[in-house]
């Protein structure tokens, strides 16, 4: 099981924090750009899904998977985004990305007075606890 790479967007779309881990395939743009084009498709498809489903999406957009790599998405009441790519294998990630919100985002953002709400995280405690988290997860592990 492998862990590519994390996006948190802000409710507005802004890059508020981007990691990865064992991500072999680089998108031969800027790390920008990549954030945008990543948002854009989030947009399109959760509106694709609310528009098209034959029942009240509740929960909306999960995730989806390719041939090579699943992205699981969440999205919190305050419109906070997290997006994770893995590999095929990893099965209910949701739940990972529901554990980073609750005992990493709120900690170490949310309750710091240094980190400012919408704005890129910086502090570098956050980013050690994200690595923390996904790297003693039992999805993390070394790409073949």
């Amino acid at each position: 099981m492998t862990i590519h790479n994390l996006y948190i967007f802000s409710k507005n779309g802004t890059l508020l924090y981007y990691a990865e881990w064992n991500r072999l395939n680089k998108s031969g743009i800027t790390k920008g750009e990549e954030a945008k084009l990543m948002y854009g498709m989030l947009f399109s498809i959760k509106s694709f899904v609310s528009k098209i489903s034959p029942l009240d999406p509740k929960e909306g957009f999960l995730y989806y998977k390719t041939s090579k790599y699943t992205l699981h998405y969440l999205e919190t009441p305050s419109g906070l985004k997290f997006v994770l790519n893995t590999d095929n294998v990893t099965q209910n990630a949701r739940e990972l990305l529901q554990q980073l919100y609750r005992e990493v985002y709120l900690e170490y953002v949310v309750k710091n007075p240094l980190c400012q709400l919408n704005e890129p995280i910086q502090s570098e405690l956050f980013k050690l606890h994200v690595d923390k988290l996904f790297t003693g997860s039992p999805f993390f592990g070394r790409s073949m």
